[in-house]
This record gives structure tokens, sequence and C-alpha cells, in this order.
């Protein structure tokens, strides 16, 4: 029972990861900071898990492109351009960990070759709905790091 209904297994999975987010090829590899070809390249290697949409796109589901973000920072492996930067020093990137508090947190975010950190609060998290997995952009000012939803 679900709500009430009688459905299947498969339903109650399928209502689970319709809430998740996933990121097509080109999404985790502008996340990633390397080419499409190359995360294509890494999915068909199976370095990374991937999944298909009805309309047959491959998705990678958010959980599995956090982890497989860290591994590939802490790996070295990226394109051969350089690091990810901007000159509105705006870091856009996936969520890879996020540590509560009662008061404070910590937001952990992977931007291409960069790892973000920021402390703010329980209360600004929640706000934001951050979770890993999920899409973000750090924006950093001096000594501060904001966190924007994307």
């Amino acid at each position: 029972m679900w709500n009430g209904l009688k459905v299947c297994k498969c339903q109650m999975k399928a209502a689970i990861f319709s809430h998740m987010q996933s990121y097509t090829i080109g999404q985790a590899a502008r996340l990633l900071g390397v080419s499409p070809d190359t995360a294509r390249r890494w999915a068909d290697a199976g370095r990374v898990a991937t999944h298909r949409d009805q309309s047959g796109r491959r998705l990678i589901d958010g959980r599995d492109l956090a982890a497989f973000s860290i591994e590939v920072a802490q790996g070295g492996v990226g394109e051969e351009e350089g690091s990810y930067t901007s000159a509105r020093n705006a870091f856009p990137g996936i969520v890879t960990a996020v540590t509560l508090g009662d008061v404070a947190a910590q937001v952990e975010i992977q931007a291409g070759p960069h790892r973000l950190v920021s402390l703010l609060t329980r209360e600004a998290v929640e706000e934001l709905g951050l979770e890993v997995g999920m899409q973000a952009t750090a924006r950093v000012k001096s000594t501060s790091v904001h966190i924007d939803r994307a």
C-alpha cells in the first residue's frame, strides 16, 4: 500500500526515482569540466552508471555523478585546457556533501577540478533544499562563498 493505494514495487521505485535529480551527458560534462565526448566515453567505459529516460536519452543519477566528480577530481582526470573558472568567480558544480549541525552546516561542491567548501547556517541549507547530487553554484567574493541553487 502506498498512500492508501495498491501499487507494485516497480511503481514505488519509479516514484522515488522521479524525485531524484538526473543529468544528461552534456550537463554532467559541464559540471565535471570536460567535453561531452569525454563524459560519453567515461559512461561507455562504465566509469559512471547511466540509465535511459522515456525519450531514450542517457542520464546520470545525481548521487552517482556527485561520487564520480570526487573520483575525477582526486585522480586529476580532466581536459587539457586547464582549470575551470569564471571572471565573475562563479563555480557551477554538483553538491557532493552536506553536513548539518544544530545551527551551522557545511556544504561541499565539486566544480570541475575545484572542491569548494562553504560554512553557512542550517536554515540556509534547508531553505535552498541542498542535497547531495543536485546542481548548485558557489560564488566567491573576497573571503566568503555564497551558494546559489541552480
